[in-house]
């Protein structure tokens, strides 16, 4: 059994005022090439939720190995795009979990990922990193979960089914669990 990591990355970013997925950062690469090369250090099997006609995120996920799952509705919010990601999922029956994080969280390193990853794999509940007593993201959900995640619909992935305070809290030394970059702003200040 494998634990697959889930990136969501078809929102509007309409904070940012531009696909914020393609921003370069500092080292050259962009937002979303940064996130993917993380995750595919770590899981074996990578998949990427993306909007429609998405050639940029298309052509990311072939260059990652990882599979891209076109959300037709990204339009419907967080929610509906990590329902679309759990759905292609459910076809895997190899796949006993998922860490599922955001494509404007480039700062996640990857120890935090792996820590994830084999946590969730150890003891088959939600796990969520922590770090200062802040919960963070990504976050790590069993399959017994996928079946209700499938169903999600809005802006507020997960949090509509379960208390992530109620979560397998995996404490972290990485402020990158909590920096995202939803302006340019948020960019700006990320910590790399």
């Amino acid at each position: 059994m494998s634990v697959a990591g889930l990136i969501l990355a078809a929102g509007q970013a309409s904070r940012f005022g531009s696909d914020k997925r393609q921003a370069i950062l500092p080292d050259g690469r962009t937002m979303l090439e940064a996130v993917l090369t993380r995750y595919a250090e770590v899981f074996d099997t990578l998949w990427l939720v993306i909007p429609p006609d998405d050639a940029f995120g298309k052509s990311l996920a072939d260059m990652h190995g990882a599979y891209a799952i076109v959300n037709a509705q990204a339009d419907l919010g967080m929610g509906h795009s990590l329902a679309c990601g759990v759905q292609a999922l459910m076809s895997q029956a190899d796949v006993s979990g998922v860490v599922v994080g955001l494509a404007d969280m480039p700062a996640v390193a990857s120890q935090t990922l792996q820590d994830l990853k084999h946590t969730l794999m150890g003891r088959g509940q939600p796990v969520v990193p922590v770090y200062q007593g802040k919960l963070g993201q990504p976050r790590g959900l069993p399959r017994a979960w996928f079946e209700a995640l499938s169903k999600l619909s809005g802006d507020q992935g997960a949090r509509q089914l379960l208390d992530w305070r109620q979560a397998l809290a995996v404490h972290v030394n990485d402020p990158g669990v909590l920096q995202d970059a939803d302006t340019p702003e948020d960019l700006a200040r990320l910590r790399l």
